[in-house]
């Protein structure tokens, strides 16, 4: 596929253009709502802490409305890792709900260049590209590239139980109403081959570029939204 052939150059472009963005803030608690087909169903807690050269993210889903009857524990995932020159730099990823033995993890093994998953019992292991991100540290990575000079961003992605490469095209996004505020944004598209998901991200440039909203558009049609409702940043 040519789009994942070029994620790898590009990836290198943004590394090196993101040692511009000063450093990420110490702490950010941010909440939002969830919402699917226009349907409340969750709410996400996230808290954001820096200490010197480390970072450690916590997010926390509840289910809402009729889905809180049989989702009683919320799913928990936490990253950790280092915040290099270049922005976070991943270590380990585990996501969980309850007391569930059913642990999804991702070991990052940068000396030896491979990502190690753990899930369903099984491990497996995949090539560790320079600035692999998890799906929890993607969205606090935004605060170290300079997307506000960029027009493409690329990248690869791990849920602990795959590893993808992802290209999303910058734009101006225009001016959201949310629970903040009217928040001037910049529009992320994925870039989607045939069969793939649909992913739009608003981000606030005043906000340290952190997501406003996310749009996810599933193949069979069904559209799952994330909007912000509460930010503290310090």
């Amino acid at each position: 596929m040519t789009m994942l052939q070029r994620a790898p150059v590009a990836v290198v472009v943004i590394l090196a253009a993101a040692t511009a963005r000063a450093a990420a803030p110490e702490h950010i608690v941010a909440s939002y709502d969830v919402f699917k087909d226009g349907l409340h169903v969750a709410v996400i807690h996230e808290t954001f802490e820096r200490k010197d050269k480390t970072y450690r993210i916590v997010a926390e889903t509840h289910a809402a409305g009729l889905l809180a009857l049989v989702q009683k524990e919320p799913l928990r995932s936490a990253s950790s890792g280092a915040v290099t020159r270049h922005g976070l730099r991943p270590d380990r990823f585990e996501a969980s709900r309850g007391n569930s033995a059913r642990t999804v993890s991702a070991e990052f093994d940068w000396h030896a260049e491979r990502l190690i998953m753990r899930f369903n019992g099984r491990t497996e292991t995949a090539a560790l590209a320079a600035g692999t991100q998890d799906r929890l540290s993607v969205m606090y990575q935004f605060m170290f590239a300079p997307l506000d000079k960029l027009k493409q961003l690329a990248f690869a992605m791990t849920n602990g139980q795959k590893v993808g490469r992802y290209r999303y095209s910058i734009g101006a996004g225009g001016e959201l109403d949310t629970a903040l505020g009217r928040l001037a944004t910049l529009h992320l598209v994925k870039e989607r081959a045939p069969g793939e998901n649909g992913v739009e991200i608003w981000v606030a440039p005043q906000h340290n570029f952190l997501p406003a909203r996310v749009l996810i558009e599933e193949t069979d049609g069904s559209r799952l939204e994330q909007v912000i409702t509460r930010l503290e940043v310090r």
